[in-house]
């Protein structure tokens, strides 16, 4: 029986809610104002959760990939549990997009894309096939060391004095227009509705009972995320400016270009590539291993590996294929693709479950008084 800890929980929810976000920075759309847009859809992402567990509870700790057929019927509910893996696949291949665009850039100039790809999904299937306790593993362990370097990134900002707290106002001065223009759909699809996908293993988690048990967990690890994601984007409006923020492909990484103390320490590019290797590592592992339980439990499969490699190929292969330049695949993932499918999947079809498990609850309340 697969069984992780609160603790494992919590550091891979985080990590990979932190995403890839932290690197092109968080709701830039809205300039100075970034991390007020951050926060405010970071409470929209903890009512989002609540939705999510009260579904996972009220329907006695059934996964994502049973909420539909147990609610909908089983031929409505299965297709539209399908859509599901299917979403989460070309999540997936987006990810695969990042390393594909950010990579040679930043950190590996001239090396093909396809090698870094391929080589990175390597590792990827490595780890799925060795299963999701493996991962949480990981993440318990590399959770730590990121909260360490992103305590280090600030300190090293501060006493290199390249912050400068005075480009943060004023506060809102265009109103809650640009600052609710990053939150809807973007900011509370893109990282806090894709972690639908954890309700797959909640049940995995250490005294869920019937899914009672992670609730905290959860909304906690959400909060946290959160705060994080706030936080780097204070650092970078407050070290880079507004303009520099809102028009650089990824602001975060530019910022650790500026500290500098006593001539000795400076330049911390190597913070950089940790923390677009881990957290792309992370948000494409979990994305591929969500496909894959996905699968398996709607097809019956005995096996998730043989599902594993199939899956990270269509994977690979999307993500080299389905845009040719970084400004259209930003593009897809700013229009089209939240409207589209992230605020169907991630928003209205759980509101729909929460209000059938309602009504399905109402009704059997009245039966059972009468």
């Amino acid at each position: 029986m697969v069984r992780i800890s609160p603790y494992q929980l919590f550091s891979l929810m985080v990590l990979f809610q932190l995403g890839t976000t932290v690197i092109f920075g968080f709701a830039s759309g809205a300039g100075r104002d970034a991390w007020i847009s951050v926060l405010v859809s970071t409470l929209l992402g903890l009512a989002i959760m609540t939705v999510y567990l009260a579904i996972h509870r009220l329907n006695g700790g059934l996964g994502l990939a049973e909420w539909y057929p147990s609610l909908f019927g089983k031929w409505l509910g299965t297709f539209v549990a399908w859509l599901y893996p299917i979403l989460f696949i070309y999540d997936a291949g987006r990810i695969v997009g990042d390393i594909r665009f950010l990579f040679p850039i930043s950190i590996l100039p001239g090396t093909p894309d396809w090698a870094i790809a391929v080589t990175f999904m390597m590792i990827v299937v490595y780890v799925l096939t060795g299963g999701i306790e493996v991962l949480a593993r990981v993440c318990s362990i590399l959770f730590p060391i990121m909260l360490l370097f992103v305590t280090l990134e600030a300190l090293m900002l501060g006493a290199s004095g390249s912050l400068n707290l005075h480009l943060l106002k004023p506060f809102m001065a265009e109103g809650w227009g640009p600052v609710m223009g990053a939150v809807w759909p973007l900011g509370i699809t893109q990282t806090f509705g894709e972690s639908i996908s954890f309700a797959l293993i909640w049940s995995y988690v250490k005294g869920n009972g019937k899914g009672t048990g992670c609730s905290r967990v959860v909304l906690a690890a959400t909060l946290c995320s959160g705060i994080l994601i706030s936080f780097v984007d204070v650092l970078a409006i407050s070290g880079l400016g507004e303009w520099t923020f809102k028009q650089m492909m990824y602001p975060s990484f530019a910022l650790l270009k500026l500290p500098s103390v006593a001539d000795f320490l400076e330049n911390l590019d190597a913070l950089g590539v940790i923390y677009m290797m881990v957290n792309a590592f992370v948000k494409l592992s979990f994305h591929l291993f969500s496909a894959v339980i996905l699968i398996r439990q709607l097809t019956g499969a005995k096996s998730e590996k043989k599902i594993a490699y199939p899956v990270a190929i269509a994977a690979l292969f999307m993500g080299m294929t389905m845009v040719r330049g970084f400004s259209a695949h930003l593009e897809v993932a700013e229009k089209p693709l939240p409207y589209q499918f992230w605020v169907p999947l991630f928003l209205v079809l759980p509101a729909i479950a929460l209000a059938v498990t309602g009504f399905k609850k109402m009704v059997k309340g009245k039966g059972a008084s009468s």
